[in-house]
């Protein structure tokens, strides 16, 4: 009988799922939380929407910056290790080559059954150096699409956040009812963030939509006190 053909299937997409949770994390909570303050300070829902776009667009701008900064700071990181273990390769061979070996005695390999592969890695340089890179220092070379790809994710994110605590003082006039549609509409699009975050990441679904709600819920929760405080 013909085997059934084995699939690996493995989530493949945890940079982007990062970078969704920053910038809709973030979204949620912090225009929630200038609205929530606004709200005691003022009489008219058009002030709070019009503060909650501009806090929104600096926001995502801000973030998406920040992401588009880390990403290339990796980038950087990882061509200057290349460079660095690349010239060791050049002028400490020895040294590079024993270092290759202890990585396979790591793996459990014997001294006999080890000296081919090191003498098959060390016999092409660009092999040899991405050998070291992985299994050495354990870095993986960065995507050079991601700091653009990052700065637009987390940018979105924010965005698409930013605008659910919004959307009650857009469409509802009475100020105290849009406070109470909002804290409501918050709650829901934590929870269902952390369940859609949940099925991506192979974990509870339900679980992560409790704990996303637990604790985005008590950050912006302080983040409200803060700002009735302050206002």
């Amino acid at each position: 009988m013909p085997a059934t053909p084995h699939v690996e299937k493995h989530f493949t997409g945890s940079e982007t799922v990062r970078d969704i949770v920053i910038g809709m994390s973030d979204g949620l909570t912090v225009p929630f939380a200038l609205a929530a303050g606004l709200t005691g300070a003022v009489a008219s829902t058009g002030i709070v929407v019009t503060a909650g776009f501009a806090e929104i667009a600096a926001g995502s701008i801000a973030m998406g910056l920040g992401g588009y900064l880390a990403a290339k700071s990796e980038m950087n990181h990882y061509e200057a290790e290349r460079r660095r273990e690349s010239h060791e390769c050049e002028i400490v061979p020895e040294k590079e080559e024993e270092e290759v070996a202890a990585v396979l005695r790591d793996f459990g390999m014997s001294e006999t059954e080890l000296v081919p592969v090191v003498k098959a890695i060390r016999s092409d340089r660009k092999r040899w150096v991405d050998f070291m890179m992985r299994f050495e220092l354990g870095l993986e070379q960065p995507d050079p699409r991601r700091a653009r790809q990052s700065a637009f994710t987390i940018a979105l994110s924010y965005i698409v956040g930013g605008l659910v605590p919004l959307a009650s003082y857009i469409f509802i006039k009475d100020i105290q009812t849009a406070l109470y549609a909002s804290v409501v509409m918050t709650l829901i699009a934590l929870f269902f963030f952390g369940f859609v975050k949940g099925h991506f990441t192979g974990i509870s679904k339900f679980k992560s939509g409790f704990q996303t709600t637990l604790i985005g819920g008590l950050a912006a929760a302080a983040a409200f006190g803060i700002a009735r405080a302050i206002a």
